[in-house]
């Protein structure tokens, strides 16, 4: 009973915005109640990001600015999904990418929502090992990245010392401090 009291219908839907990367909508809703509300929606078209591991068991993350930000970040390479582009397709060609690297093996972890209060996009994260350096790294002519790599145990104090901030970089890194795996639906 309670999952359908939880429920809302939308009623109507019009778009604030359209924009190469990100639309903006906003939702009438209505609960059990008859209660109508408007909701605000940030649709994005999903993306993955990458858990790589190298052979000395470090995690090779990318160091770029991000303006909502406001600052320069360490995160695991990710990156949006292109229309009808196969997910694991898409973290191949983001490893290579942004780091120059293939993998010969692929693990799909988790999928997640890192702001579900008001974005639909879901992140599918991989890990990927067996690495091989196959070119040099060839990011989209907007993006300015370098690459590092930290032994695990470093990674997961720089977590705690606030020196990584990211949400997905965060969640790989202690995604690979457990065991056990999970698989998205």
């Amino acid at each position: 009973m309670i999952k359908k009291q939880l429920q809302e219908h939308t009623l109507s839907t019009s778009y604030l915005y359209r924009g190469k990367i990100i639309n903006v909508r906003q939702d009438r809703v209505k609960d059990y109640r008859d209660k109508v509300a408007f909701r605000e929606v940030v649709e994005h078209p999903g993306a993955v990001a990458i858990l790589v591991i190298n052979e000395q068991k470090e995690i090779i993350l990318v160091r770029q600015h991000r303006q909502p930000a406001g600052e320069i970040l360490l995160e695991i390479p990710a990156g949006k999904i292109e229309p009808d582009e196969d997910p694991i397709a898409c973290a191949r060609r983001e490893l290579l990418e942004e780091t120059g690297l293939k993998a010969a093996r692929w693990k799909e972890l988790v999928c997640f929502y890192p702001s579900p209060g008001f974005c639909d996009e879901k992140i599918r994260l991989y890990q990927a090992e067996e690495l091989t350096t196959a070119v040099s790294p060839t990011a989209d002519p907007d993006e300015n990245i370098s690459e590092v790599s930290i032994p695990l145990p470093e990674a997961g104090k720089m977590i705690s010392d606030g020196r990584i901030k990211d949400g997905k970089t965060i969640i790989a890194i202690q995604f690979a401090m457990l065991t056990g795996e999970r698989t998205c639906e």
